[in-house]
């Protein structure tokens, strides 16, 4: 029994589309397959699918790279002229703004000032003063000690030291407080480092 023509137009489901691209797709993929074996051609079947999914096939012993040479000498196009001419742009100008920082970095460092105006020089100047500046207010800001506390009313308390990261340094007993090492009565302040 003979089927019956289909109308070719796009599959508005979306599960029977995917079944059939699947199915055809093998089909294509058969036919290109015993269209090379058969006929000694090269033959090469790339798809994409609507998902974005990439689907090939190529003759049995050539690689992709090989089918693109041989359609470019054959067709007298270069595929990647355009890329390539692209990216030499794009090599051009990396390499002029490499050059540009080298110099701006030359400049600061005293070499290559032949080249700038007054007004530029001015410029300059007035970076380097405000990066010594900056430098030197850097290096003045004290840092804080690690502070203990006082305990003025004679209860048993204890004082701890942090450093710049709040990490607890050492615990601190008042004079008032027995030296806990000592045994009980003796007066002396005793701090304990914590490691």
């Amino acid at each position: 029994m003979a089927r019956g023509k289909i109308q070719i137009k796009k599959i508005e489901n979306q599960t029977n589309r995917q079944v059939t691209y699947s199915k055809r797709r093998n089909g294509l993929f058969k036919k290109a397959n015993e269209l090379a074996v058969l006929c000694d051609a090269t033959v090469s079947v790339v798809m994409i699918s609507s998902s974005n999914k990439l689907h090939e096939f190529h003759s049995p012993g050539i690689t992709p790279k090989e089918i693109y040479d041989r359609y470019q000498n054959i067709m007298g196009v270069d595929l990647w002229v355009k890329q390539y001419q692209q990216m030499q742009e794009e090599l051009k100008k990396l390499n002029e703004t490499n050059r540009n920082l080298q110099k701006e970095i030359r400049q600061r460092m005293g070499d290559c000032l032949e080249d700038l105006t007054f007004n530029e020089l001015l410029g300059l100047g007035e970076d380097v003063e405000n990066s010594v500046k900056l430098i030197r207010e850097r290096k003045d800001i004290p840092k804080e000690e690690p502070h203990y506390g006082l305990v003025d009313n004679g209860e048993y308390n204890h004082v701890l030291g942090y450093d710049d990261d709040n990490r607890i340094l050492a615990l601190r007993l008042q004079p008032c407080q027995p030296n806990l090492h000592a045994g009980a009565g003796t007066g002396s302040c005793v701090t304990y480092t914590l490691l």
